[in-house]
């Protein structure tokens, strides 16, 4: 969700109810930087597990930011008055984060939703009402933020709705993959067409110390070590922690050693000493619901600054996709190894700007 809409159609919903200069703990699931601005004075609790905006949520006046939820459901402290919830597209993730905001509140709390149009405002909105009575709603920006009742009674089925949405968004290990999966992390347990190409076309002999790039759960480093015996050590960098906390299952029974690194890779890549001999990348060019292929551009330079000079980068795009310029201005030399289905896998070496 593009934080101006998120951040206008929240100030069109405040207060909803709430006096928070009596009652200021505020816990925000999936906030985003501005949020501190908008309730000035509350002791304000942030979840947050992207990295980018988890840093800069951090840096914005937070009591309190954490990556994900404390092991064992639930945040120690005195229950929330007030529970913002910026929703995600994925329809399991977001009803998760719902029932967590019903469940977590305070007795006389509100929660307060919000989600673009296009990623389900409606379906939500409906979703939420099925745990207790809406007060009101407000529609900015393209968003809609949508909150219940201050006391709200719980609506007869409530707490099952509640745990069967929690039971959904759960882990769960893919049967036909072998791989743990969960709503809301790229690939869904499964190689996407792109990273098949890509495995597909990786040397046989491709060893040393690799690195994945945006690895989300692991699924092509799994793939990778089984096709590739030369592989001495694998660093996975992925700037979502939930997808993170998939791969570190996913790989947890591997050969060789492997680093997990929650790490946003547009701003460059930790190298060992020398840097890695081959970089594996299939990068996002999405945030939320948005095109942003610079993000694709910022991994390739990131890739040539944690090589070693003799290191190869195997990267598989969309063909749409203008890369071609970012890698010849990252690397001396560089092919298309395969085109098919409206992806390409590019193969560069001689990193301009190696480690």
């Amino acid at each position: 969700m593009p934080e101006p809409n998120v951040l206008a159609v929240l100030r069109a919903a405040l207060p909803c109810g709430i006096d928070l200069a009596r009652a200021p703990r505020v816990l925000a699931l999936r906030g985003v930087p501005g949020l501190a601005a908008l309730l000035p004075g509350a002791a304000l609790t942030v979840e947050q597990g992207f990295r980018p905006l988890h840093d800069a949520v951090r840096d914005d006046g937070a009591l309190r930011v954490e990556a994900q939820e404390p092991v064992g459901g639930g945040w120690p402290d005195a229950a929330p008055v007030l529970v913002l919830v910026l929703l995600p597209r994925a329809r399991d993730e977001g009803r998760a984060l719902l029932a967590r905001a019903w469940r977590d509140v305070a007795p006389d709390g509100v929660v307060l939703a919000a989600a673009l149009n296009d990623e389900g405002a409606r379906s939500f909105e409906k979703d939420l009402a099925t745990l207790a009575p809406l007060a009101g709603r407000a529609a900015k920006a393209h968003g809609r933020a949508f909150w219940t009742e201050p006391r709200p009674p719980a609506l007869g089925d409530a707490g099952a709705a509640v745990a069967r949405w929690l039971a959904a968004d759960a882990p769960r290990l893919d049967p036909a993959s072998g791989c743990w999966t969960r709503p809301g992390v790229f690939n869904e347990g499964r190689l996407d067409a792109g990273s098949a190409l890509l495995l597909e076309h990786l040397p046989a002999d491709l060893g040393g110390r690799v690195a994945d790039l945006g690895a989300g759960s692991g699924l092509l480093s799994v793939a990778a070590l089984d096709r590739c015996p030369a592989i001495a050590s694998l660093d996975l960098f992925e700037a979502e922690v939930r997808a993170l906390d998939l791969a570190r299952r996913n790989l947890e029974s591997a050969a060789v050693p492997v680093r997990l690194h929650w790490h946003d890779v547009a701003g460059g890549v930790p190298a060992p000493e020398g840097g890695f001999d081959a970089v594996l990348c299939n990068p996002p060019f999405h945030v939320g619901s948005r095109g942003v292929p610079a993000l694709g551009r910022a991994f390739i330079a990131a890739a040539a600054g944690a090589m070693a000079r003799t290191g190869q980068l195997l990267l598989v795009a969309n063909r749409h996709l203008p890369y071609e310029d970012a890698l010849r201005d990252a690397f001396g030399r560089g092919e298309v190894l395969a085109e098919r289905a409206g992806f390409k896998v590019f193969r560069a070496w001689r990193p301009r700007g190696s480690a």
